[in-house]
């Protein structure tokens, strides 16, 4: 029997605990084969374990972001070479939502280089949400913090994710960003909780963090009052000019194994595999879908980042013989 904690702390009432650091510990250092099969027995039971969920992101607004997270070519801080743009017109948006969802795409995100979107901004964003979601697609959307207010503009125009990464652990994530606090990003996950909207969060593997920073921003995720419904996982792209540029990639194995992780502690959660698959062989990213992975971005750029494009993509999710997640199946 795994050890479980009577109570944990979150937004300062008493919550029941589903995880420790030490019992999910105890999962993580079991040996690689039995790690993978309890998580794609966990997997298999909740989900077809031969659908995978395809999403497609869109930049709106690029650059010249405030926050000076460590990764980031986006932000002001770092001398990336990336230029500030000014926020895209919601037409050019669902021309190309229209798009992304005739190459498979199932939900579409937007994501601005905002510490928080200004007042001014919120009337089009608005439009993009309706506008996407008048297509029949999934809508989620990244502008960094939010309040109670503006998550509740959002729920009300439809709006069905919300993503905010955590990152790392709470231990770790000064380390990653100090213009912004780590309970600043759990009081936006609490306010689009509040509002009604679908969480998307997880982190980066490979900003210099312990194997118990990973497992700690798991422990994080899954004991909220809710789990995220969406749990990304991105390995570290490397951003020349950021101030991660010379950081070293995550042992193959071990990322297998957080991505097993987070399948067996949020089971009803879709884990996405995310930034990083460009720099992953097929065999790498096979393991992650064996382990439980059942989401992934399509397209040849995230943000400022490659990606590995449809062709590459198609091609492997035909060899392993996976298919598209429906719409229908997704919800």
């Amino acid at each position: 029997m795994l050890e479980r904690e009577a109570a944990v702390q979150v937004k300062g009432s008493r919550m029941p605990a589903r995880w420790t650091p030490s019992s999910a510990r105890q999962l993580y250092d079991l040996p690689f084969n039995d790690l993978l099969f309890k998580a794609h027995t966990a997997h298999r039971t909740h989900f077809n374990p031969n659908q995978v969920q395809l999403s497609k992101l869109l930049n709106i607004k690029t650059g010249g972001c405030p926050e000076d997270c460590g990764y980031c070519s986006q932000s002001a801080h770092h001398a990336s070479g990336v230029k500030a743009s000014k926020l895209m017109e919601p037409q050019a948006v669902i021309e190309e939502a229209r798009k992304a969802k005739e190459g498979g795409a199932t939900r579409y995100c937007l994501g601005a280089a905002w510490r928080s979107p200004k007042p001014r901004d919120e009337a089009a964003i608005v439009a993009m949400v309706k506008g996407v979601k008048s297509l029949g697609l999934e809508t989620c959307i990244t502008l960094g913090m939010l309040s109670q207010e503006q998550a509740q503009t959002f729920a009300d125009a439809g709006l069905d994710y919300y993503n905010h990464n955590i990152d790392t652990s709470e231990r770790f994530y000064p380390e990653v960003a100090t213009t912004r606090t780590f309970d600043e990003r759990l009081e936006t996950l609490a306010h689009v909780r509040e509002a009604g909207i679908k969480v998307c969060s997880g982190g980066i593997l490979g900003l210099g963090e312990t194997v118990d920073d990973r497992i700690d921003m798991l422990v994080t995720l899954a004991n909220l009052p809710t789990p995220p419904e969406s749990v990304p996982i991105n390995m570290l792209i490397p951003m020349p000019g950021s101030r991660l540029e010379k950081a070293s990639p995550p042992d193959p194995i071990a990322f297998v194994r957080i991505i097993a992780l987070a399948r067996l502690m949020m089971p009803l959660s879709h884990v996405r595999l995310t930034a990083g698959r460009t720099a992953m062989s097929d065999e790498m990213q096979a393991l992650c879908f064996f382990a439980g992975a059942n989401s992934i971005f399509i397209g040849d750029t995230l943000l400022t980042a490659a990606n590995p494009g449809d062709d590459r993509d198609a091609s492997l999710l035909n060899r392993l013989g996976l298919i598209p997640e429906t719409l229908e199946q997704a919800e």
